[in-house]
C-alpha cells in the first residue's frame, strides 16, 4: 500500500522513525470516522509554509500524507520556540515522513515508487528544479496518468518567475 511500509530501508531512506503527529482535536479519537478525504494519497515534497498548510489540511481531513524532507530533514524542523520545534509540530502531524537524498538515484527511485501510487503531488520547489531531477509534472504523469499535480510558487510565469520566494 501507499506509505512507509514496505520501503526498503538503504543509505538513502531514512524514515526519521515515529514521527507522525497525532491529530489535535479535543474531539479525536482512535474511533472517530474516517475523514471525508480518507483514501487520498498524498505526496508531499514541499517546503516550508504554503505547501505544508495545503497537506496539513488534507491530512487533517483523513487522507494518507507522506512527507518527503532532504536528507537533513526539514527546515521547519530548526525553526523552534523556546527550544520546540512548533513549527514543525504545526505542520507535520498527522503526516508520515522520511528522508531522502534526491541526488540519490535510489532517493528518486523511492518517490517515483510513491507517486506510482499517489492521487496528488504537492511541491513548491524554485521553477525548473522538478523538471531537473525528472519529478515535472508530464514525466509524473505518464508515470501516473490521475495523478493530481500542485506547484506553489512565488511568482507567475512572466519576468520574476526564476526568482526564489520566501516558500521555494
Amino acid at each position: 500500500g501507499f506509505g512507509l511500509a514496505g520501503l526498503d530501508s538503504s543509505p538513502s531512506v531514512d524514515t526519521h522513525g515515529p514521527r507522525s503527529y497525532p491529530l489535535l482535536m479535543p474531539d479525536y479519537t482512535p474511533d472517530s470516522p474516517p475523514g471525508a478525504l480518507a483514501g487520498v494519497r498524498v505526496l508531499d515534497m514541499s517546503r516550508l509554509v504554503a505547501g505544508n498548510t495545503l497537506t496539513q489540511l488534507l491530512a487533517d481531513y483523513g487522507a494518507t500524507v507522506v512527507k518527503v524532507e532532504p536528507a537533513a530533514g526539514d527546515t521547519l524542523r530548526a525553526w523552534k520556540v523556546k527550544g520546540v520545534d512548533t513549527n514543525w509540530k504545526l505542520f507535520a502531524r498527522n503526516k508520515q515522513s522520511l528522508a531522502l537524498d534526491l541526488q540519490d538515484p535510489r532517493g528518486r527511485e523511492v518517490v517515483l515508487k510513491l507517486v506510482a501510487q499517489a492521487d496528488v503531488f504537492s511541491e513548491n520547489f524554485k521553477a525548473g528544479a522538478m523538471d531537473a531531477l525528472g519529478f515535472g509534472p508530464e514525466a509524473l504523469r505518464r508515470l501516473n496518468p490521475r495523478l493530481v499535480y500542485v506547484s506553489h510558487k512565488g511568482f507567475l510565469p512572466g519576468p520574476y518567475e526564476q526568482r526564489t520566494a520566501l516558500d521555494e
